[in-house]
């Protein structure tokens, strides 16, 4: 939709019923970034559903380069707010990379994410892996399966590279859990070496997200983690085999975050309510009905100026499905969630974990206590924010009550150790104990190279 044709569906509905109801923004003219993701669907549907403009708001919506340059982009002002990795806002608020306190009143979405490794990494761990009756094989993949190649390749005098989207981004988290589950070393962090390679058995570097199938292709890196549609688009390209995604790495994992700066929020108030609203009324749709609306989400998101890929390739994980070896498609309904188990509510719990792994691979040099945990995700995620948004939307008829969790603490029950691959559970509550009982990685008291 071109901006007059925006400017006059705004004015046909501010003369409805509704504007007696809405709220007196201070900023009516946005500017959002994103990156070609299957996750920054909340964004692209609250444009194209008309949400923002019920609000009052006039958005553009801006794809960026990298996540440097959308984070950058945040901070400087040129963008209002973005489509953010969830370890963003919290890297900047505690100065690690850069230093800005940006929160979020919103999440995007849980899971989304998958590993792949390219075809001659995927047929040297297949002896490694059980196969089911049926002869395929047993999921989820550990990475015990990767650690013999790995182990040949240093035989070989070879790295075993893979790639991640940016240094505090959940795909290298998740990447670097699943190695270390399977006893592979993914390697340190220092304030004076920030490669992250101090000890690697495997070593991480950052490629973005739309250029991971053709690195992998040329043979720079040989596995990657990514969201979707990158690791879909491998298996197209028949370059290389998703080994596992995240919801079997951690049930329900947190992913991306909608990131404004504090003092956007602190200066605009009510447009900040107003984002919130339409971007929650987008998750609900794309996840309302049993997911009944994919379909048209997907034809949306293929769009060129959001994800760009071919629909068949965004279908194939947006739908239901996943697919790791060509024709090896297995049921997956809660691969891309956006609504359903408070998929939206910014827990602490969730900002704690990634601090525990920022710890646990030394971004974060020295040993916190537990209460620095919790008051470093309470200064970024924002639950007040999202709740107050919500009551709006249920005042409204725009959402249910029953869909929000109105007396939580803002702490999610500790994960089960029977939804985490290594078996290890996780109590937002107590995040020192929990980076202790990890195998691999800093403990209290450790410091990488110390």
């Amino acid at each position: 939709m071109n901006r007059l044709a925006t400017c006059l569906l705004a004015s046909t509905l501010l003369t409805g019923p509704a504007f007696a109801e809405m709220l007196a923004l201070e900023k009516d003219e946005l500017t959002l970034g994103f990156i070609k993701l299957t996750d920054m669907a909340p964004l692209a549907v609250a444009y194209e559903n008309g949400y923002f403009l019920d609000e009052g708001l006039f958005v553009t919506l801006e794809a960026q380069a990298n996540w440097k340059v959308l984070l950058d982009g945040v901070i400087g002002g040129q963008l209002d707010g973005a489509h953010m990795l969830a370890g963003q806002p919290l890297a900047a608020t505690i100065g690690y990379g850069t230093q800005a306190h940006i929160i979020t009143p919103f999440s995007m979405d849980l899971n989304g994410n998958g590993i792949t490794v390219s075809n001659a990494v995927w047929e040297e761990m297949k002896p490694n892996i059980p196969t089911n009756a049926d002869g395929l094989p047993q999921h989820p993949i550990s990475a015990q399966a990767l650690a013999p190649v790995v182990e040949r390749y240093k035989a070989d005098g070879k790295p075993f590279n893979m790639g991640m989207v940016f240094p505090v981004s959940t795909h290298n988290y998740e990447l670097r859990y699943w190695l270390a589950a399977g006893g592979l070393n993914p390697g340190l962090y220092s304030p004076d070496d920030t490669s992250g390679h101090i000890g690697a058995d495997v070593f991480l570097s950052v490629t973005p997200p739309p250029q991971m199938p053709a690195t992998l292709e040329a043979g720079t890196i040989d596995g990657y983690c990514v969201g979707e549609p990158w690791n879909q688009q491998a298996v197209v390209k028949g370059i290389g085999v998703p080994v596992i995604t995240d919801y079997e790495l951690w049930k329900n994992n947190p992913e991306k975050v909608f990131g404004i700066t504090a003092e956007f929020a602190e200066q605009n108030p009510n447009t900040t309510l107003a984002l919130t609203k339409a971007l929650i009324r987008a998750a609900i749709w794309l996840d309302e009905n049993e997911n009944a609306n994919r379909e048209a989400a997907v034809e949306i998101l293929s769009r060129p100026e959001y994800v760009g890929a071919d629909a068949e390739v965004i279908a194939a994980s947006m739908t239901g499905t996943f697919e790791y070896e060509p024709g090896d498609v297995r049921e997956v309904p809660d691969f891309n969630v956006f609504f359903r188990y408070n998929a939206t509510y910014p827990f602490y719990s969730d900002a704690v974990w990634y601090l525990t792994q920022m710890r646990r691979w030394g971004q974060i040099a020295e040993t916190k206590d537990d209460t620095w945990f919790d008051e470093t995700a309470r200064s970024v995620y924002r639950p007040d924010i999202y709740l107050d948004a919500a009551r709006l939307l249920v005042d409204e008829d725009n959402a249910a009550e029953a869909d929000f969790p109105w007396d939580s603490d803002g702490y999610k029950a500790p994960t089960p150790a029977a939804d985490v691959i290594d078996g290890i559970p996780f109590d937002g509550k107590a995040p020192n104990a929990y980076i202790d009982s990890l195998p691999i990685g800093l403990k209290s008291g450790e410091v990488a190279g110390g």
